[in-house]
């Protein structure tokens, strides 16, 4: 259980060919080489970003290989995405992870529950099952505007509890007592991770440990800098950064994610296709454009506070 969560880790795009019917694979291995060299602690396969929901078994099974083969080969960390509302079947897709091998560091990003809307001691025991048959470490994914499940921190720190939860994206939308009672006191061994891009400063301002921001594809350093700015004590510089990086966050979720992301990725000539799948549609232009120009401005505060 010992695995260090601390930093930023990116949910990767799945890229498609022109048309959206194929998985371009190898844009997804220079992609993730890409992340680790602009210094993301982890890569996680099989996200809401991924869109996941829209790929076949022969697909995930492909993207979660490719991202396994560089996680190793850069030493970072790989989450992959796991979870349905159906507890059986969310064990049955964790025991899927069984062969990770010696040495790696490998993660289940798992979702609490969604529409069945549970009892809170009903996320408790959907995830203690989990925990008790998983291969690898679990990462609570809590995600209250997409499950309709809110959690109490209470009931947080119950999930911390647990054996082989590791840590938590934390994605509730605004900074309420409940994360702040979490983050008073942070339960040991437990790493909070921010899952709403435009939260992330003030969430590492309170002692979260990073971040898995799809914003991240494509400001990856600068995300990094912000972090390391936080955890260092540089409250100047990281509230310079960080006030660019939430206007570019707020850009690339102008539109349903990741169709802005993946515009601003071809843009920038790293993927081959924008393509998303239905019921996504692909962004404006307008909306990669001003999510370009927003980039192009985190750029060049990064470079400017570099000469200071």
């Amino acid at each position: 259980m010992d695995l260090d969560l601390r930093g930023i880790h990116v949910p990767l795009i799945t890229p498609f060919s022109g048309d959206g019917a194929t998985v371009d694979l190898d844009a997804l291995e220079r992609l993730a080489h890409r992340v680790a060299d602009n210094g993301a602690a982890g890569l996680v396969a099989l996200g809401t970003t991924a869109e996941a929901a829209s790929l076949d078994a022969g697909e995930r099974a492909a993207i979660v290989t490719t991202c396994r083969r560089v996680a190793r080969e850069r030493g970072v960390v790989l989450s992959v995405g796991v979870g349905t509302n159906d507890t059986r079947k969310a064990a049955a897709e964790l025991a899927a992870l069984g062969q990770v091998g010696s040495g790696a560091r490998e993660a289940a990003l798992v979702t609490v529950p969604y529409f069945t809307r549970p009892s809170e001691d009903g996320v408790v025991a959907h995830f203690a099952a989990l925990a008790a048959a998983s291969p690898v470490p679990l990462i609570v994914y809590h995600v209250p505007y997409r499950t309709s499940r809110p959690l109490s921190a209470a009931t947080l720190r119950r999930l911390a509890a647990l054996p082989g939860v590791a840590g938590i994206k934390h994605a509730v939308g605004v900074l309420d007592g409940d994360t702040m009672d979490l983050l008073s006191d942070p339960p040991e061994g437990f790493a909070v991770l921010a899952g709403d891009d435009v939260l992330l400063g003030p969430l590492l301002a309170l002692g979260a440990a990073g971040g898995i921001l799809a914003s991240a594809h494509v400001a990856t350093r600068a995300f990094v800098d912000v972090v390391d700015a936080w955890q260092s004590g540089d409250v100047p510089r990281a509230r310079a950064l960080g006030s660019g990086l939430v206007r570019l966050s707020a850009r690339l979720f102008a539109e349903p994610n990741p169709a802005v992301v993946k515009g601003v990725l071809r843009a920038r000539g790293e993927i081959r296709s924008a393509a998303v799948r239905l019921p996504l549609l692909a962004a404006r232009e307008g909306a990669v454009t001003a999510a370009v120009e927003a980039l192009g401005d985190v750029e060049s505060q990064r470079t400017a506070l570099a000469a200071v």
